[in-house]
């Protein structure tokens, strides 16, 4: 197991607990040196010396924070690996109560966070031959979730980010793939939700879940895939429709504008 990741590199953002930690555990049991960041730096400190790696204390949403980070990853080698995890909710299911820092501080950790990263470390990645990229994103990238309107449009933008970059991106030979697992086990979950699921007898993903599906995206050599974690499932890329395209005729001038979408099906 440890001759996957040997001798690489990895960056783990929000890597003092939950999905962040888990992952973290199961890169340096392949042999990865991870650098462990999150905004808690003692969290960080004690990861990193579970570990045998690296800690830098951070919050991902100051693209000042990735020149601190990057330098860090240069210091071990350079980045091989980028786990781009570092997230926070609203819980707020009404937007004209959403106040303008809850939604500038969501919006700066889960996307900011992984464009600034990916802008950072994939040069690294490029410097050395290759690398990959997962980010997190959520069930609720994938789905509309009422629960948290505003966390479910930035997991969107970060499913649809990852497909955007992956074409160019393996022009440097680098993958890049979010993970989106249903409800996890993390310190996100709250006392007042996670009563409410234990009530309803709603079972929540171990953390460990999660880090296989990290694991198969940095191991595999598939790029731009959504990678559902639900329980029964094994890791499995998300199946996305094709958008309609135009249609030709009407596009051609040859029938009046709008006749064909005005005619039943």
């Amino acid at each position: 197991m440890t001759e996957l990741l040997g001798g690489k590199v990895a960056v783990v953002t929000g890597a003092a607990s939950g999905i962040g930690l888990a992952a973290a555990r199961r890169l340096a049991s392949l042999g990865a040196t991870v650098l462990a960041v999150d905004i808690d730096g003692d969290g960080a400190e004690r990861a990193a010396k579970e570990l045998g790696g690296r800690w830098h204390r951070a919050d991902v949403s100051h693209s000042e924070s990735w020149e601190r980070i990057a330098f860090a990853a240069a210091e071990l080698g350079g980045t091989d690996v980028a786990f781009l995890n570092a997230g926070v909710t609203t819980g707020q299911q009404d937007i004209t109560a959403l106040s303008d820092d809850e939604y500038r501080r969501i919006m700066g950790v889960n996307v900011d966070g992984v464009v600034f990263g990916v802008r950072a470390l994939v040069p690294q990645m490029a410097a050395k031959g290759g690398g990959a990229v997962v980010a997190t994103s959520s069930l609720a990238g994938l789905i509309a979730f009422p629960g948290d309107p505003i966390y479910t449009s930035t997991k969107h933008a970060v499913v649809g980010l990852i497909r955007a970059l992956a074409p160019r991106l393996a022009e440097q030979h680098v993958t890049v793939n979010a993970v989106c697992p249903s409800l996890v086990d993390t310190p996100l979950i709250d006392g007042e939700i996670r009563d409410e699921l234990a009530r309803a007898g709603f079972p929540l993903i171990a953390p460990e879940a999660v880090a296989r599906a990290v694991e198969q995206c940095v191991t595999g050599v598939e790029t731009g895939q959504a990678v559902f974690v639900q329980l029964g499932w094994p890791p499995t890329a998300y199946r996305f429709g094709h958008p309609p395209g135009p249609r030709i005729e009407e596009a051609q001038g040859k029938v009046p504008p709008g006749w064909l979408a005005e005619q039943p099906s």
